[in-house]
């Protein structure tokens, strides 16, 4: 049985960092592309942060740039995502999501019509404090 287990979410102030872990467990067929997503409350899910794992190209959303960097342990078979400078505009549920087809890291984050395709981790909570 496959699970995504995300971990890191907490309480912190602004311009504070996190880091978040995706931890893979259990078999997963290969995927192509893994990311980071958040959702808050009354908002659309969004694609904050996606790596192609073929190429290991990243994509970031403009809201992130700059103040997050996603990454990858294969021997871990976990993902980060490490976020500095967090601000009043960044809490939410963070989760973190594979495709089992082939996207580029852009698309993973973005194709939106296609976000029921992924597999989910259960999320993890970030807030902050000003």
């Amino acid at each position: 049985q496959l699970q995504l287990v995300e971990s890191g979410g907490g309480l912190v102030q602004s311009g504070e960092s996190l880091r978040l872990s995706c931890v893979e467990h259990g078999y997963l067929l290969d995927y192509y592309a893994i990311g980071w997503f958040r959702q808050a409350p009354g908002k659309e899910r969004e694609g904050i942060s996606c790596i192609n794992t073929n190429d290991e190209s990243t994509y970031y959303a403009d809201s992130v740039k700059g103040r997050f960097t996603i990454s990858r342990d294969d021997a871990k078979k976990t993902v980060y995502l490490q976020m500095n400078n967090l601000k009043a505009e960044d809490p939410a549920v963070y989760y973190c999501a594979t495709d089992q087809q082939w996207f580029s890291a852009q698309e993973s984050c973005t194709k939106t019509a296609h976000y029921d395709n992924k597999f989910w981790g259960q999320g993890t909570q970030v807030t902050v404090s000003s």
